[in-house]
Order: C-alpha cells, then structure tokens, then sequence
C-alpha cells in the first residue's frame, strides 16, 4: 500500500496541567526534573501582582532553590534573552520556569535555546535550526491567548531590524504547561480583550492554514465557539472565574491548533508591525483580522463559511458573498464591543512604512501557510486597507 506524505500530520504538545491552582504544583514538577536550582523568568508587572513572590515561596517550600530574572519588556528583546543565559549559566541554574504572558515565556525558550548551545538567540531565526535540547522548561501562563505555553514557537523582537522574528520548532515546546484560570484574574480589560482576540486570530487561522488538519481543526473550532461565546461577558465582568476559565481553555486550544497548523497572513504582518511600533501582539492582530479574512476568503471560504457558522451565523441560504460580508461584521463587532477599534494610522503607521512592513512580513514563516499565496504588493494592499 502506498501511502501520500503530503497528507501527513504530526502533533507535538507539552504536558497539560489545566484547572484552578495548577501553579501550585510548580515544585513537584520542578523536583521531577532533579532540578538543582531554577531560573525563574517573569517580568515586573506580573511581579507587582504577586505572582513571582508566590512561585518563589512554592519553590522554597519544595525545597528547590532558584534565582529570579525579571528583566523582560513586552515583546521580549534580544538583549533581554541574552542577559537571562547570562544569569542562567552564571547562577547554576538546570530548569527554567516563566511565570507571566507570552513575553516572559518567550523570553523564558530563547534563554533554554541560548544555555544549551552557547551562540546568540539571533542565529536561531527560522525553522528547526535547533540542533540541541534546552534544559526542562516550566512555563506558567497569566493571559489568556498567547498560547506561548503550548506551543512550538518563540516570538523575539530585534530592535535593530525593527522587527518581531519566530523560532518555531518542537524543541521549543515546553515540558510541561500549569495552565490555571486563577492568574488571569489580575489582568486588566484591555489586556484580556488584546489576549482574547490573539486567541481568536490563532484559532481561525489554524483552521484555515494549508497545514491544518483533523487533529487540529477540532481545537481550533472549538476555540472559537469558546471565544465568540464568553470574550465580550468577560470583558464586561473581569472577575467572573467560570468565564476566565472558558477563555483559558479556549486559548489552550487555539494554542494546540496553531501550534501544529502553524498561521498565517495575520500573524506574518502582526509580527512584523509589532517590531515596528513594539504594540500588543494582541492588539496588531485585531487591527488587520477582517481585512486578512476579506482578502483570504475566496482561498478557503468553505473554511470561512465553518468559521461564520461556529461564530453563531446561520448561513442556510446565504451565497459565498453574504457569508464573507457577515463574518466580517460578526469580527468587526466583537472587536467594537471588547474595545478593540484602533486603526494603524491612529497608532503611527504611514503609507511609506508600509513596503518596510511588508518585506519583514514576507520574510515571516508564517506567510508559508496562509490560505492565499501573497506577493509583496498583495500584503501591501492589505496594510493599506488596514490604515
């Protein structure tokens, strides 16, 4: 029997501990590791709420000793990867945990990539360009929708370039994953609806990618009922625990989906704007969802026309057109209602940036898997829409 490659999937995962208070079982799995001594990774908004001091005091009554590197900004810089191997090799250390959002995670796998080959994290840009095993990594989400927790990506902005490069490989998923609802409770409005929104991005264009499959497409689905369903009554009610543990699973899942399916046209231009102006990843891609969707459509709209119908749009009777023209007002108005309305121009972006954009963005691993092939000028037009 012969068997077609092409149509192969693989489906790589951490090891999931979801439910309120698995951060608590931080030392255990620390211990499982022999760990000598941890290098925890965190960044100082997340200290200020108090979640460092409690991993610390968790990490001290397991008896495992550690040292604490807080120097990651948002969208975490190659100096700030660098400075934390420096600490990590400095200090001893032989696991890593990262407590916070996808910055201190991010931040957190590039400092593995960095310990365990001893070269810049700027060689690693690209895909499998890994050649060694990082040390046992922890990593401990506190938004909901970065999905850095899950998946086999790590997003570093060069601020030389101006520019957000990915590191995507299963050597970069992590070991292990607390995923717990409880840590979301101290994130503010916006910062729940960037998250929420990145997740809803992640699930769609998993679902859509030219790498989906029937391992991914279930979670990515599902992640997006989730979202449509419970985004917009979080963000109205921030400390509804049942409603932050829907998002959370929804996150995971999207997670899951895109990590496996990878991403595409959003996240290719997203990741390049977000070097440029250092936004909200979140945030970037709620600015372009529905222009990337209108220009994808055609591409995949059976696809499209599954995503319309889990986000509540009867599409009985409609043409391919009206789905297209409904989905777009079902994501125009879920942005509008979590607050999510800004447009490039508002936030600094001109139209002689946008060849610069566009060139970061065809350069981003994630074009690979859009639905559309795109040219420069086609990511052009979509900036531009998006102004």
């Amino acid at each position: 029997m012969s068997h077609d490659i092409s149509t192969l999937r693989k489906f790589v995962s951490p090891e999931i501990v979801f439910g309120a208070g698995s951060r608590k079982t931080v030392a255990n799995f620390a211990s499982n590791f022999a760990a000598r001594r941890v290098l925890l990774v965190s960044d100082p908004g997340v200290k200020a709420v108090g979640w460092v001091a409690e991993i610390e005091e968790l990490l001290r009554a397991g008896g495992i000793d550690y040292v604490t590197f807080t120097g990651v900004t948002s969208n975490p810089k190659v100096d700030e990867v660098m400075a934390g191997a420096e600490l990590y090799k400095s200090a001893g250390c032989d696991v890593i945990v990262a407590i916070g959002g996808g910055s201190p995670m991010d931040c957190a796998k590039g400092i593995g990539i960095v310990s365990a080959h001893g070269r810049n994290i700027l060689e690693f840009e690209g895909v499998d360009t890994i050649t060694l095993p990082s040390p046992p990594l922890i990593l401990i989400p506190t938004t909901a929708g970065t999905s850095a927790d899950v998946s086999q990506f790590a997003i570093i902005s060069d601020p030389v370039r101006r520019f957000k490069f990915s590191i995507i490989s299963k050597a970069v998923v992590p070991d292990v994953s607390l995923i717990d609802p409880e840590v979301t409770g101290t994130m503010d409005p916006f910062l729940t609806a960037c998250t929420g929104v990145d997740a809803l991005v992640h699930a769609i264009e998993a679902y859509v990618s030219t790498g989906s499959g029937p391992l991914t497409d279930s979670h990515a689905l599902e992640a997006i009922r989730l979202i449509n369903q419970h985004l917009e009554p979080l963000v109205k009610n921030p400390s509804d625990s049942q409603l932050r543990e829907h998002i959370m699973l929804a996150s995971m899942q999207a997670g899951l989906a895109f990590s496996n399916a990878i991403l595409g046209a959003v996240h290719a231009m997203s990741h390049s704007l977000g070097g440029f102006l250092d936004l909200p990843h979140g945030l970037c891609n709620a600015m372009l969802l529905e222009h990337v969707v209108a220009y994808n459509f055609a591409s995949a709209d059976e696809r499209f026309k599954r995503v319309a119908e889990t986000m509540g749009i009867d599409t009985r009777g409609m043409t391919m057109a009206t789905v297209k023209s409904r989905l777009m007002e079902r994501i125009i108005l879920l942005k509008r209602a979590v607050g999510l309305e800004a447009k490039l121009a508002k936030l600094g972006v001109t139209r002689s940036d946008i060849p610069s954009l566009s060139g970061f963005a065809m350069q981003d691993p994630c074009i690979l898997t859009n639905p559309r092939k795109s040219s420069q000028r086609d990511v052009e037009v979509v900036y531009e829409e998006a102004l």
